[in-house]
């Protein structure tokens, strides 16, 4: 095992890891120190997850998995660099990448039907959203900057946009039905057990079963009304286009892998009402999911000429939207994954309170 780990991981960082990693082990060695590489990639997950798939050679150990034990011993010293925290359309592209180049994965199934399909989407599912920070996080994390890093941002600080006094900024959440108001904890007075149980038109679902509870145990339990979401967003899209301003939204998509793109996705739905209420059953027909975003929708549609007509038709009578890339046409509502509330606050504060649309 190596003195120090740093951890390989997607594009951008690892261009980087390319011409400072070497420069790192050269200096640790000098030291006697050495420092050794983990791939906690999506990439490297996804392979990590499906060796049955894969001949001898293209399996990859699950390091991620170990780094978790490994995190948790004293003498535990990791580099973690940022990494992917993926959205089912971001995966799904991973997976088709390593199929070209040659790993027997299998497709992601959108609608599992037989026991192996779920079994499949349950690894799959496993890799989505922050897979990586919840593990590495159970050790001693430290993410505060070196003092020399940070007295150089005191002293040379980031560019910040032009703020006018007839610039229009609105921001809304909603004021009952949510997370928040609905939310309930309760302290255990015994051990005891649990389950929990999705109710449903059909009847009850449950979930997960056998949960256990020492006593003392403080539980927490909260849901959001999607008739209240969908009130909610329908609202604020009139409201943000007689205001003038654009309309955005801001989630925490990458983390909260279960109920934030599904938030997103009623979000995409309601943009696009119209669209939906004419076409429903053609848009089901070709496999679109709204929690997908607009980018896998236009994608889905494209060869359909009717669809894309009023698709257009109903961006152009709705108010304005925010754009992740104005170059490249990427809207706010084009994939969940762009969506993290604690990158797009503080990018909108540096342009002055603006946004691009």
């Amino acid at each position: 095992m190596t003195d120090i780990i740093y951890t390989k991981v997607d594009e951008a960082p690892e261009l980087a890891s390319a011409s400072f990693l070497p420069i790192l082990q050269k200096f640790s060695a000098a030291a006697g120190v050495t420092i050794g590489t983990k791939d906690i990639s999506l990439a490297g997950r996804i392979l990590a997850a499906f060796p049955d798939y894969l001949s001898e050679e293209q399996r990859q150990p699950d390091d991620l998995a170990e780094l978790g034990r490994l995190v948790k011993t004293a003498d535990a010293n990791v580099i973690k660099l940022p990494n992917i925290s993926a959205s089912v359309p971001q995966l799904v592209a991973a997976v088709k990448e390593l199929q070209a180049k040659g790993y027997a994965l299998p497709d992601y199934p959108e609608a599992p039907q037989t026991d192996a399909e779920k079994a499949v989407r349950a690894k799959y599912d496993a890799l989505k959203g922050s897979a990586v920070n919840p593990v590495l996080r159970e050790g001693n994390s430290d993410r505060r900057a070196a003092k020399a890093v940070k007295n150089f941002a005191q002293n040379n600080p980031h560019r910040m946009g032009d703020w006018s006094a007839d610039s229009k900024t609105r921001v809304s959440s909603m004021n009952g039905n949510d997370f928040f108001s609905n939310e309930k904890s309760a302290t255990l007075p015994e051990d005891t057990t649990a389950k929990i149980v999705l109710e449903t038109a059909d009847g009850e679902i449950i979930l997960k079963d056998d949960i256990r509870y020492t006593a003392g145990t403080v539980v927490d339990a909260t849901f959001m009304s999607a008739a209240a979401l969908k009130e909610f967003l329908a609202a604020e899209i009139e409201s943000t286009k007689s205001d003038g301003t654009l309309f955005s939204l801001h989630l925490k998509s990458t983390m909260m892998k279960v109920s934030d793109p599904i938030i997103f996705g009623h979000a995409v739905k309601t943009f696009l009402a119209p669209v939906f209420q004419a076409h429903g059953s053609a848009l089901a027909e070709l496999g679109v999911n709204p929690n997908f975003g607009l980018g896998d929708l236009l994608e889905r549609v494209k060869d359909n000429a009717d669809i894309l007509a009023d698709i257009n038709s109903c961006i152009a009578a709705r108010p304005p939207m925010y754009m992740v890339d104005s170059d490249k046409g990427i809207s706010n509502l084009h994939v969940s994954s762009d969506v993290i509330i604690d990158a797009s606050m503080p990018a909108l504060i540096r342009a002055g309170g603006k946004g691009w649309g």
